[in-house]
């Protein structure tokens, strides 16, 4: 059986200027380990950290809900578990404490499951870029949202991100802005958001199926 995360709902409640965004899902190991997830983040939040449950074994010896959060770690994201309880997910058990999430045999699976969703759920890479703070260039056209975006591009050099509409970019009018603002207005990036350094995708229209470009990688003969 292969790997699989299957995404579930989304729950957006917005206040003021910000959002809490709660996104749900299953994971299925590929010997049939069994477990749910909930993450979620709040934009315009005073802490900047996004929080994640994992679910395992209801009903059985053993089953337990673990709780963490995930932060920024050097250009990357890390996790420590806490207290607070953050979901309730399907395959939890009891919600156990930092000191008893520890102590449990099946924490080094829990981290996996995690790895696992941040890598392949399309909202946990919207998440991971909003703990990032990734940034995007953006045409003027693409920024005043006149024109869809046509064209992304994951530049190998600086890893900054390119987004790009009908009309040729116009370095004069470009605009800075954080890549995860965009995803909230044009929710179809989600598809695009792991794209490698070096990688790009297209599409002739907002409706349009992406089609995506791997980095190149050039080849050296000794």
């Amino acid at each position: 059986m292969d790997l699989r995360v299957i995404e579930g709902r989304l729950a957006e409640t917005r206040f003021g200027q910000g959002v809490e965004r709660r996104a749900f899902g299953e994971f299925v190991g590929p010997c049939g380990e069994l477990a749910s997830f909930a993450f979620g983040w709040t934009t315009e939040s005073e802490h900047h950290v996004a929080r994640i449950t994992v679910g395992i074994g209801a009903g059985n010896p053993g089953g337990a809900s673990f709780h963490a959060i995930i932060f920024n770690n050097e250009g990357s994201y890390a996790c420590t578990l806490v207290d607070e309880p953050f979901e309730r997910v399907p395959e939890g058990g009891p919600d156990l404490t930092a000191v008893e999430a520890r102590a449990h045999e099946d924490l080094p699976f829990i981290w996996w499951v995690v790895d696992r969703v941040m890598e392949r759920d399309r909202r946990a890479r919207w998440m991971k870029h909003w703990l990032l703070g990734t940034t995007s260039i953006q045409t003027g056209e693409v920024f005043a949202r006149t024109e869809p975006i046509l064209y992304v591009c994951h530049d190998a050099d600086d890893g900054l991100w390119q987004l790009i509409g009908a009309s040729d970019a116009d370095s004069a009018k470009a605009k800075l802005s954080h890549l995860y603002h965009a995803v909230e207005h044009d929710p179809t990036l989600l598809d695009v958001l792991d794209l490698s350094p070096g990688g790009s995708a297209s599409r002739t229209g907002l409706d349009e199926p992406w089609t995506s470009e791997p980095a190149f990688e050039s080849s050296h003969e000794g």
